[in-house]
């Protein structure tokens, strides 16, 4: 019996594989080690994970996650999942690899994430190759959700927002500039915050051609600094995992073929190819 796990920022997709290949879908919130620690997510999965999950039972826990970007950080994971899954050995790699792995299999070729935050990287069939680092929330991470809703914001507080926009936003949300001020900058979990509001953005049909423009606006940056930025980029086709991807993807094509490289694969989340990577290679970390 084995786990496989992918997890965001905002929210860990989990599939128990029992031993007839039964399949038992599952969700938590996101475990992103720069913003929580191992006390932390003990606690959440203690709370979050279904309560009959035969925990004792478990052999193998293949946790994929954003933020795991170096020995500290996974160690972060490694330590909790350690603690709630007593018998399973523990791998825990990049949310990275996991998007790798569920477009393309054992296939060289280019994986990007696009949710709350942003990746890209060259893989080479079995491992990342080459990876240019998003520089995360506050640097970087552009084409994401955190980098739409910030670009929202940023218009809200600066009276930049058109007037309909405007209304419809404080009908939504409520919020003051100062309340979103102060979300971002004294309380935790800044990204996720942001990143809300990409929602806002795709759910309200009020002045499209705004909407539009912000989003047009952040694909073009994630291309400009990141992807166009891999050597002979064009020669490869463009994967994407994550709901930002997924529900703009229109815009996504149009952005992409603007850079001259041919789309394949956008998918909202990779649990369902991540884990039929693990039946084909069940031993494969």
């Amino acid at each position: 019996m084995i786990i496989i796990a992918d997890g965001g920022s905002t929210k860990t997709n989990w599939c128990l594989l029992d031993n007839a290949g039964k399949k038992v879908y599952f969700n938590t919130e996101g475990y992103n080690p720069y913003f929580v620690d191992s006390e932390y997510i003990v606690n959440s999965l203690k709370k979050g994970l279904p309560k009959d999950l035969p925990y004792a039972e478990v052999a193998e826990v293949n946790y994929y996650g954003a933020g795991v970007h170096n020995e500290e950080k996974a160690n972060i994971v490694v330590e909790a999942l350690k603690q709630v899954f007593v018998n399973s050995q523990v791998f825990v790699g990049h949310d990275l690899l996991a998007a790798a792995r569920a477009l393309l299999g054992d296939q060289p070729g280019f994986a990007a994430i696009l949710g709350t935050g942003t990746n890209t990287c060259i893989y080479d069939g079995k491992d990342i190759a080459h990876n240019i680092d998003s520089a995360a929330y506050i640097l970087g991470d552009e084409g994401s959700g955190c980098y739409i809703g910030k670009k929202l914001l940023t218009d809200y507080i600066r009276g930049y927002m058109p007037e309909d926009v405007r209304e419809a936003f404080w009908e939504a949300y409520k919020l003051t500039p100062d309340d979103v001020m102060d979300a971002v900058y004294t309380k935790p979990l800044a990204n996720r915050f942001c990143a809300s509001f990409s929602k806002f953005v795709y759910d309200v049909p009020v002045n499209i051609r705004y909407s539009r423009g912000i989003v047009q606006s952040a694909f073009d940056d994630f291309f400009r600094n990141l992807v166009s930025r891999y050597p002979d980029y064009q020669n490869y086709s463009f994967n994407c995992i994550g709901s930002v991807g997924y529900n703009f993807r229109n815009v996504l094509e149009e952005t992409a073929a603007q850079y001259g490289m041919k789309v394949g694969r956008i998918v909202r989340s990779p649990i369902d190819d991540l884990v039929q990577y693990h039946i084909n290679k069940p031993t494969a970390n």
